[in-house]
């Protein structure tokens, strides 16, 4: 183990405070991946490069959708908040790992471990509104096109967009907030490479039943809500699909959607992956990995599957950087 972790295990104390059995800790520990000094570079690299791409190819669905009068529609509303959630959704995560993988430690601040779950969750709860949203979107456009611009007014997308914000936020806050009281015990690992919920509820030595009842009670009604949302509007979708006459249109009809189904499908399998896999193995290399492919690889590759292939974001994107050469 590296003489800075050794050290990092030393400061990592517990307080006891006079009358109880009350712990406050000043750190946890991130084992996230092998400790192989000779991993270190590589892993520095794939992950700054994995972010760097997050952030730029996010950064241009933004910027093309706000500059493009042409794309001042409700789809790309969401899309691009569903861009401004994946970078923040990677930057809760990446960046403390890139930090703890070059100064070779593995310690994040108690503070730092509450403020990173709660921006985590925040933005992973935002993520998934808007893939619903957006769900929603596609379903007015091909199952009542001629009430689409009716129905899908600037008030009720605005209204959508802020309601969506605001159960993130809450939802954020009140997991996060539920950790506070806990008291913690000498273990302070954590088997991965950032604070997650879970992980850390389970190293209290107080009762997580409150705890643990919250996250259940979210993932039920958030979680399994906007999966159910999507799942209809896209049975709606695809019901309407096989009605149209020609194949021409069909098709059309179906590449409007495809790529949203297919972000959706890449969310929604990598974090069933996670956490059937974590249930299933001990395993710290494959519970490592997974989670990669939850907090990491979705946000990289959301702008290339949603945006990045059509028309006109092209063409947006062309316009905005001929404009500023």
């Amino acid at each position: 183990m590296p003489v800075s972790c050794s050290h990092s295990l030393l400061i990592s104390h517990v307080n006891k405070m006079e009358g109880g059995n009350d712990t406050r800790i000043s750190e946890f520990l991130l084992l996230g991946f092998s400790e192989d000094p000779e991993l270190q570079p590589v892993l520095f690299e794939l992950f700054l490069s994995m972010h760097l791409i997050t952030v730029l190819g996010n950064l241009l669905i933004i910027l093309a959708s706000v500059s493009n009068s042409h794309l001042h529609t409700p789809m790309y509303f969401f899309l691009s908040n569903l861009s401004f959630a994946d970078i923040c959704f990677a930057s809760t995560t990446v960046p403390q790992l890139l930090v703890n993988v070059q100064t070779h430690s593995k310690v994040i601040s108690y503070a730092g471990c509450i403020t990173q779950m709660y921006f985590f969750i925040l933005f992973a709860g935002l993520d998934t509104f808007m893939l619903t949203m957006m769900a929603y979107d596609r379903f007015v456009a091909i199952c009542h096109p001629l009430q689409y611009t009716v129905i899908m007014n600037p008030r009720l997308c605005a209204l959508l967009g802020l309601v969506s914000w605001i159960l993130s936020v809450l939802n954020s806050l009140l997991q996060s907030l539920m950790v506070l009281p806990l008291s913690f015990c000498t273990e302070l690992e954590i088997p991965h490479f950032f604070c997650e919920l879970n992980q850390v509820v389970h190293l209290a030595c107080s009762n997580p039943f409150f705890n643990d009842t919250m996250m259940y009670l979210a993932s039920v009604v958030l979680g399994g809500g906007t999966l159910t949302d999507i799942l209809y509007s896209y049975s709606r979708i695809v019901y309407s699909i096989r009605a149209i006459s020609s194949a021409q249109g069909k098709c059309k009809a179906f590449s409007t959607c495809a790529s949203l189904l297919s972000v959706v499908s890449l969310l929604y399998c990598t974090i069933l992956g996670v956490y059937l896999g974590s249930a299933a193995t001990q395993n710290l290399c494959s519970s490592a990995i997974a989670l990669v492919m939850y907090t990491v690889v979705p946000p990289m590759l959301n702008p290339f599957i949603n945006s990045l292939r059509k028309k006109d974001i092209r063409r947006a994107l062309r316009r905005f950087l001929s404009g500023v050469q």
